[in-house]
């Protein structure tokens, strides 16, 4: 596939894939689900791979950076979000990022958390389910090869760092239990139950300061000019952000309280395979959502709106310490030096940091679009063996 050639609304038949799985994802168990569950759907859905282990941190970050990426019609990252997050930014550290950042991508579960491809498998109408019904469901995705471009959010920190994600920045209670939680990492999601419940015990207070831009004012208010600094050109320019040592524009709103339980930015509809913490959608093409919860909530309340989370009920709680809004854009700058920043589920310093959302800027493996009938996978996929083929090369790098 020519890597400038933008990405059709659905990859080729026959296709090749490059896979990069984690194998020490969430309960370590992803090598083994890709050849039980993944490998036989693919090979009746024409989908041809390689298969590249993961060995660190940051690895598959290494290996997109450097990849010759017309060799492959999509990258299918088969972990949690992290990884993804990792692909994400690996690619947008490229000399060709303007086009590297364009080959689709696909989320295959096999994390602790696993957001993105929840939020895929809601958005292709499929009820919420976890682990190897979530993966069958996304798995079937990338067998009928539709694509549909999703949002990007580019986060600016005060110490000069310039990070992408793809889902989320949680600060407060969510970061804490994403963060903590990781010592119960062979629970898999139920590693979140038990950290909500840790951290519930000791609630904390983040003191900061929350502006945003809402959605209606990001579409009159006028864009800054583009930066001079050549270095800003890695990367889309964030017209809508202004240095952060200056004050936010005028037509920004600026949250009058200081005292937070949690913020939350989102991209998308879902926080965890089982937390529909978006339910009114993925906010269209350069929006996210919202969500803070401020000082004084009780924990009951707060235990409600996470119950209630699951099927994306928190909203109906009325629960007057909870605010959503819409936005393009927000600044926050915690001033306690308590918590850290949860970005796409990985751990960052807690810092001043504001962002913006880039609508339609990475191309995912998707629902939506009708597939063709006759080329539905089946699964369980048939007991009767195929012609015999070589095994595709396992490569752990």
């Amino acid at each position: 596939m020519d890597p400038a050639r933008a990405p059709q609304n659905q990859l080729p038949r026959p296709c090749l894939v490059l896979v990069l799985l984690n194998p020490r994802g969430g309960k370590g168990k992803a090598l083994q689900l890709f050849r039980s569950h993944v490998q036989p759907l693919l090979a009746q859905a024409d989908v041809s791979f390689r298969l590249l282990l993961t060995e660190r941190r940051n690895h598959a970050r290494e290996l997109v950076r450097t990849e010759e990426l017309g060799r492959w019609d999509a990258l299918v990252v088969m972990s949690g979000d992290g990884v993804m997050h990792e692909v994400v930014n690996g690619l947008m550290e490229r000399p060709d990022w303007e086009t590297a950042i364009r080959k689709p991508l696909c989320s295959l579960p096999a994390g602790s958390g696993n957001a993105l491809a929840a939020s895929l498998n809601h958005y292709a109408g499929y009820e919420q389910v976890t682990n190897e019904d979530l993966l069958n469901n996304c798995t079937l995705l990338l067998c009928r090869r539709q694509l549909a471009p999703m949002n990007l959010l580019s986060l600016r920190m005060l110490s000069g760092l310039r990070v992408f994600s793809v889902l989320s920045l949680a600060w407060g209670f969510i970061a804490d239990v994403d963060i903590e939680s990781e010592k119960f990492r062979r629970l898999g999601e139920r590693r979140f139950t038990v950290g909500t419940l840790l951290r519930l015990v000791a609630l904390r207070v983040y003191r900061g300061r929350l502006a945003y831009l809402p959605v209606e004012q990001g579409v009159s208010a006028v864009p800054a000019p583009p930066p001079l600094d050549p270095q800003d050109r890695q990367g889309p320019v964030d017209a809508h952000l202004v240095p952060l040592e200056e004050p936010v524009p005028a037509h920004w709103t600026v949250v009058p309280e200081q005292d937070f339980v949690l913020v939350l930015v989102q991209l998308h509809s879902h926080l965890g395979s089982e937390m529909l913490v978006a339910p009114m959608g993925h906010g269209g093409a350069g929006a996210m959502h919202l969500f803070y919860v401020r000082a004084g909530v009780s924990r009951a309340a707060l235990l409600r709106l996470f119950l209630a989370m699951e099927k994306g009920r928190h909203m109906e709680c009325n629960c007057p310490y909870l605010v959503y809004v819409p936005v393009v854009a927000f600044r926050l700058e915690p001033k306690d030096g308590k918590g850290v920043f949860a970005v796409d589920g990985e751990m960052m310093v807690s810092e001043a940091v504001q962002g913006q959302v880039h609508p339609d800027y990475v191309w995912m493996v998707s629902g939506r679009g009708d597939p063709s009938p006759s080329l539905e996978p089946q699964w369980p996929p048939p007991s009767r063996k195929p012609q015999q083929q070589a095994p595709p090369p396992e490569v752990s790098l």
